[in-house]
């Protein structure tokens, strides 16, 4: 055999074999896509609340079943400025609201004197159903509802707080309801985006079937908002935060915190919370409706 011709057939096997294994990865993607970005396989709920709580199944009009726990500020009255605030926490992806840090963030706001309603996604911790984009918009919704319909807690006393993921879905329903206030943690302006950046040799934005563009719908938000990112940050790029929080309309406030994407909140937890208790006595009037 020639050495040209062997050449060629050396090449074509090697093409037919790298297009078969960038299909091979290309229907991974597609297909745990779920798993990828929702990460409910490393969920844990393993931490158990050292305050009061109580978990409440929360009424939904299409019969899913989900809960969220109900937190009484740690103060008997409300505090100056804070006033009697309920804050609607909603945790981010591979964790639950009894993961360790989603109990530490509620500890410290309840802390605050603020009230919070942290609640769970179908598919963590229990619930059936599996997690999707419009799913996890629909969850919060319908703690947000509870709260105006059955704990009667007007829109300027309710602050919708994302972290990372639940960013994402805090900015789709601020953009939707009224709001006393919005806190965005390690916020993404879009996971297809970051999934591009992670997998470039993939067309992510044409397969990708939940891509949590939060850039889009950030501008329609009437509720002034506080971003809180750390430049250390290797889960949400800090580039991240600062885009959204550019394509973001005022009020809105930016403050950087150290410690990375998981521990910002108590590594610099005076500034952290500092910096929300200091929004919260500015952001003490009612908001714009939608």
């Amino acid at each position: 055999m020639q050495p040209t011709r062997r050449l060629r057939q050396f090449l074509i096997a090697l093409i037919v074999l790298t297009a078969g294994t960038y299909a091979a990865a290309m229907v991974h993607l597609m297909t745990q896509e779920t798993e990828l970005i929702f990460r409910t396989a490393a969920a844990r709920a393993d931490t158990k609340p050292t305050f009061p709580y109580r978990q409440i199944d929360l009424p939904r009009v299409d019969g899913a079943r989900q809960f969220a726990w109900r937190i009484e500020r740690a103060a008997a009255e409300p505090r100056p400025g804070i006033g009697d605030t309920w804050v609607l926490y909603l945790h981010g992806n591979a964790s639950t609201v009894a993961s360790r840090m989603n109990v530490k963030h509620c500890l410290r706001l309840r802390e605050l004197g603020l009230n919070v309603l942290a609640a769970e996604y179908r598919g963590y911790n229990g619930l059936e159903g599996k997690p999707s984009e419009a799913s996890v918009a629909a969850d919060a919704r319908a703690a947000y509802d509870y709260l105006r319909t059955y704990e009667h807690v007007p829109a300027e006393r309710i602050v919708i707080y994302g972290w990372s993921l639940g960013a994402a879905v805090a900015v789709e329903l601020a953009a939707t309801v009224p709001a006393r206030g919005v806190v965005l943690e390690g916020a993404p302006a879009s996971i297809v985006a970051i999934g591009q950046q992670r997998y470039p040799i993939f067309p992510v934005r044409w397969i990708i079937r939940n891509p949590f563009n939060a850039i889009d719908s950030v501008a329609r938000i009437r509720s002034p908002l506080l971003f809180l990112h750390s430049p250390q940050d290797a889960v949400v790029p800090f580039a991240e935060g600062r885009k959204l929080f550019d394509a973001a309309p005022s009020p809105k406030t930016f403050v950087e915190v150290r410690g990375g994407h998981i521990e910002s909140s108590e590594a610099d937890r005076d500034v952290f919370y500092g910096a929300i208790e200091t929004f919260l006595r500015a952001s003490a009037t009612p908001p714009l409706s939608h």
